[in-house]
């Protein structure tokens, strides 16, 4: 999507009387926040949000709330987004049927050209409109068993916060959510400006959608924690060489306990991470300057442009020089 004419419209839909009243603020609340809120210093123009009721009013899951809707599900057609958040419960965990129009709007949507989203259990509609039919998706691990028993057509899987099938992407529930959206940002509109947008949010800036959704260890809930701050010393080095062992002693651990910790944590292992990091600060120079392809390598501890272009191909399924073309605007470095 061209960042010149803006990255286009969102619309969200947003479920009311089906079959009891029910929606979820939280699901809700994520692409209104990142969707919805001008950037003008980021990008202007942003987003265009638009709130699509199934019924015009959807009576509010939490006591005492309601909202009402200013488009309605004939809006979803001609939007280049489309968002669905959730469903109610009683749809997921009583089969209870998703309303004929919204499906219908759905297909009507992507097959207008609309990249479909769902958050959550958003996938039940996903799948009930037939659009994940022969995909992998992804919902909540606690929804993933009806999900999978329901669709049979559905490659479901459970392990992923997220999962990008080009113009149709689901995610897990709650931040898992999040992640994806700022995942539509970076790719609308460049590393650079998610990572601005995220550090805003005071969030991570980038969670790998094949990052595991839960894991078997508790996560350490201290500000304290050693972990944090070795990342981040790693981070400002990425540049020079790093190895497992340079990271433990950062952390004042034995290398197999940072190696669990870490896995524990973020799902991954200390040279995925690293790998991770490298390409994101190659994505971000690759946006923001006109460096040539061996510094960028160089300076994101890649080591040559060969190098560059082995992983950057894997992960993000273009060359580094087809990547840079996709965004000619530079932002500021």
């Amino acid at each position: 999507m061209s960042t010149a004419a803006g990255p286009g419209s969102v619309a969200v839909v947003v479920t009311g009387e089906i079959p009891v009243p029910s929606w979820d603020l939280y699901e809700l609340s994520i692409p209104c926040t990142v969707f919805g809120k001008p950037q003008p210093d980021l990008a202007d123009p942003w987003y265009e949000l638009r709130l699509c009721g199934t019924a015009g009013t959807a009576p509010g899951g939490a006591a005492g709330l309601s909202l009402r809707t200013p488009y309605g599900l004939d809006d979803l057609i001609g939007a280049d987004t489309v968002v669905v958040p959730s469903v109610p419960d009683a749809c997921v965990e009583d089969g209870a049927p998703l309303p004929r129009d919204l499906i219908a709007a759905l297909r009507a949507a992507h097959d207008a050209g609309a990249r479909v989203v769902s958050l959550c259990t958003g996938a039940f509609a996903l799948a009930e409109a037939g659009l994940l039919d022969g995909r992998r998706a992804t919902a909540h691990w606690l929804h993933t068993a009806q999900l999978a028993a329901r669709y049979p057509k559905v490659d479901v899987d459970d392990s992923v916060l997220y999962v990008d099938d080009g113009d149709v992407l689901t995610s897990a529930g709650l931040t898992a959510g999040l992640d994806l959206c700022l995942h539509l940002v970076r790719r609308d509109l460049g590393a650079h400006i998610a990572n601005q947008l995220a550090r805003r949010m005071v969030v991570p800036a980038h969670r790998p959608g094949g990052q595991a959704q839960f894991i078997d260890l508790p996560v350490p809930a201290t500000d304290d924690d050693a972990l944090a701050p070795a990342l981040e010393w790693a981070r400002t080095r990425l540049d020079r060489p790093l190895t497992v062992e340079d990271l433990a002693r950062r952390a004042a651990m034995s290398p197999r306990t940072f190696y669990r910790r870490l896995r524990a944590v973020t799902g991954t292992t200390p040279l995925q991470w690293l790998l991770d990091q490298r390409l994101g600060l190659a994505r971000s120079l690759l946006e923001a300057t006109d460096l040539p392809i061996e510094k960028v390598a160089e300076l994101s501890g890649l080591g040559t442009a060969n190098n560059l272009r082995h992983h950057f191909l894997k992960q993000v399924g273009v060359t580094p020089g087809d990547y840079r073309r996709a965004f000619p605007r530079k932002a500021p470095a």
